[in-house]
């Protein structure tokens, strides 16, 4: 059936949006709704249209390209997807536009693929010179899910900035293994039974945080007067928790809006970007205090 668009002589778009999560991340929805929302609002505004790929939660792998020429699409955009995938290959050898989302365009094989990705490493930093600036010399991380391109800047960002400061990257501080509320709960209960305990914890999502904040409270533990914690992505309901969320900030409308742009000037040969990184920003709110130096 033709669309709308085609019937009145304008140009119209069908993009696919592959994108690999795990249906059990609960909370962490929000942040992949809210690029989705920017992404859909844009096209639209550009005279196209999205259909999205479900099935890429399989742990199988995925038919790409099999998928796009099946339903007829005009170029890609891939979130979270695995670039070491066999079928990327095929991918990448076509002439499909293709747009990856927080990937580094350094591993695509091909040349038709843009990347659009955050600045995870200055995110990171910022909450480090933050909780330094408050007085904290032990700091813990809770990490996202492994070997992802967000989660693997991130760690070594860390790292990175505890040296700057002569602090010690303590590994028995470090637990975590997905962006869920779940992982945040069980990383949090797996530092709060060390010996000696850091004072402020970094977590690599905002739904992490709220799963560290319920260990805490569980623990008969506040916040953040017992531990300073701090979020990353921003998402709507950090504002909303109490204490209300200390948190790194990902424009995610902005995201969704640029993605639109980028396929789409891909799809017509208008000269995007190959790579594009976007600027983060800490928002200081309640749930980090002040430690005073002895």
């Amino acid at each position: 059936m033709e669309t709308a668009a085609r019937l009145s002589g304008k140009p119209s778009y069908l993009v696919g949006i592959f994108m690999h999560y795990n249906p059990m991340w609960g909370l962490h929805h929000a942040f992949a709704h809210e690029i989705l929302l920017g992404l859909g609002r844009r096209l639209g505004e550009l005279g196209g249209d999205f259909v999205l790929f479900p099935e890429a939660w399989s742990r199988n792998p995925l038919d790409y390209l099999g998928n796009c020429r099946r339903r007829g699409v005009d170029g890609a955009i891939l979130m979270g997807i695995d670039l070491a995938s066999s079928q990327i290959k095929a991918l990448a050898e076509s002439k499909l536009p293709c747009l990856f989302l927080d990937e580094d365009g350094s591993a695509y094989p091909g040349d038709n693929g843009y990347f659009i990705a955050w600045d995870h490493r200055q995110g990171i930093r910022q909450a480090v010179d933050y909780l330094y600036a408050l007085g904290h010399r032990k700091i813990g991380l809770v990490e996202g899910l492994p070997n992802t391109y967000a989660s693997r800047n991130r760690t070594e960002a860390f790292r990175e900035r505890l040296a700057d400061y002569g602090l010690p990257f303590r590994r028995e501080w470090v637990a975590g293994d997905d962006f869920t509320r779940e992982s945040g709960y069980y990383a949090m209960q797996a530092i709060l039974r060390c010996s000696e305990r850091p004072t402020a914890v970094v977590c690599q999502s905002d739904a992490m945080a709220v799963g560290a904040l319920s260990a805490l409270k569980q623990a008969g533990l506040a916040c953040p007067d017992d531990m300073s914690i701090v979020g990353y992505d921003d998402i709507e309901v950090s504002r909303h928790l109490t204490p209300a969320l200390t948190t790194v900030r990902q424009d995610t409308v902005l995201l969704g809006r640029l993605a639109a742009d980028t396929i789409v000037q891909g799809i017509t040969g208008g000269g995007a970007p190959r790579e594009q990184v976007l600027p983060v920003s800490l928002i200081v709110r309640d749930s980090c205090g002040r430690v005073e130096q002895g």
